[in-house]
């Protein structure tokens, strides 16, 4: 299980790093759509980091890191 929650945490790491530079790329376009592109991308990021956050919880948990109850 450990192993699952890096992989999957490491890949969505690369991810969250993805749409980090698509958004900062976004930034130089002065089209008429990088607005609409930007809130988009910010979104996705958003919700790319509660994945990331959320896997590393897992990951905490599981190595023991985490204890929940008492």
């Amino acid at each position: 299980m450990q192993t699952i929650l890096m992989i999957g945490f490491y890949i969505a790491l690369a991810a969250l790093v993805i749409v980090l530079g698509l958004g900062i790329a976004n930034l130089a376009r002065t089209d008429d759509n990088q607005a609409s592109r930007s809130n988009k991308l910010m979104r996705l990021r958003v919700l790319v980091q509660a994945i990331v956050i959320a896997l590393l919880v897992g990951l905490g948990m599981v190595v023991g890191a985490i204890k929940i109850g008492f």
